[in-house]
């Protein structure tokens, strides 16, 4: 979707997490999702991404590549990504393997989004690594490093002398790093990827602003910088400020460590499962950019004027399926 005026031109895309709301079931959380996902396509939104979270009864996205072939199979055209695969967890080569597959079943439809986060608490995270020592992985930027060998190293005189993942889609996927720092920033643009702000996650302006010029700077227009917010907009303000007036998230200390849940009784469980003694849980507002289309989009184009930024992944993290949808159908109802 574009969005002009006699200055500006951005794309509005999606995030979505699939919350499963208050007596709902995962099903249900996924259902909503795919209608989420019908309807951005048929408002004109350009890309649609799904996240990875585990072992929590809020968030029904496990495996976005799982849900990223749902989602294709019964979509045309709306670009289907994730937003992102954890990547400490896994073989850069099988998650090569997975999107170079997702590709080849639709063609210049998908996008591949990665992130440095966990994902999840503890016990799932030391599950995921399976036997593998906590110390042996090889960092997250050799792991990028690895992933973007594989996803563009398939010509036909590599046959037999490295392992290519194959197939080979006739479109490569998009690539984008999910980070909220210029040090992410800059590992994006060395690598050739695009860069992604989590803005929803992060929601200092000026570390947006750092990281947004950072890639410009090293990708020397080589790429796209795009930033994530969490936006909520309904017909007045008053109404948009009383659904954000209860949203909440809890920060947790753990000596020099960091990490941020949507609930207390999460908070809760990480500490358990760090086996921390000394701790910190703060709870925080969730930062939302709120109010009417007309107030969110003046936001939206200030932000581009300043950053260059031409796209912006919206993420509502409200759980009510029929306010995520209100809340899109209005943005891309103010021209």
């Amino acid at each position: 979707m574009d969005k002009r005026d006699a200055q500006v031109n951005y794309r509005l895309s999606l995030l979505d997490q699939s919350p499963i709301n208050d007596g709902q079931t995962a099903a249900q959380a996924l259902e909503a999702t795919l209608i989420f996902a019908q309807k951005a396509e048929a408002l004109g939104y350009h890309r649609l991404w799904v996240s990875e979270h585990h072992d929590t009864d809020r968030l029904a996205g496990s495996s976005p590549e799982v849900l990223i072939a749902w989602l294709l199979a019964h979509t045309s055209w709306l670009r289907i990504g994730s937003g992102g695969v954890m990547l400490q967890h896994y073989s850069p080569y099988k998650v090569a393997e997975n999107f170079h597959l997702l590709a080849s079943l639709a063609p210049d439809r998908v996008d591949i989004g990665i992130g440095k986060a966990p994902g999840g608490l503890p016990l799932s995270t030391k599950a995921l690594r399976g036997h593998a020592p906590a110390d042996s992985a090889p960092g997250f930027p050799a792991q990028l490093q690895q992933l973007t060998h594989y996803l563009t190293h398939l010509d036909d005189h590599l046959a037999g002398k490295e392992a290519r993942a194959l197939p080979r889609p006739s479109v490569i996927p998009q690539r984008f790093l999910l980070g909220a720092s210029p040090e992410s920033a800059r590992l994006a643009a060395s690598l050739g990827w695009n860069f992604v702000f989590a803005g929803f996650i992060n929601t200092s302006e000026q570390m947006m602003t750092e990281s947004v010029l950072a890639y410009h700077e090293y990708s020397a227009g080589q790429g796209q910088a795009l930033v994530s917010l969490a936006v909520l907009a309904a017909e007045t303000r008053e109404q948009a400020a009383a659904l954000v007036a209860e949203q909440h998230n809890f920060r947790v200390t753990v000596g020099d460590r960091h990490v941020t849940v949507g609930t207390r009784e999460q908070a809760e469980a990480f500490v358990q499962q760090a086996g921390a003694t000394h701790y910190q849980i703060e709870q925080q507002k969730l930062s939302v950019l709120h109010g009417t289309p007309g107030d969110i989009h003046q936001q939206l184009r200030d932000i581009q004027r300043r950053l260059c930024v031409n796209e912006f992944v919206i993420h509502t993290p409200l759980t009510d399926a029929a306010v995520r949808l209100k809340s899109i159908e209005l943005l891309a109802g103010q021209h």
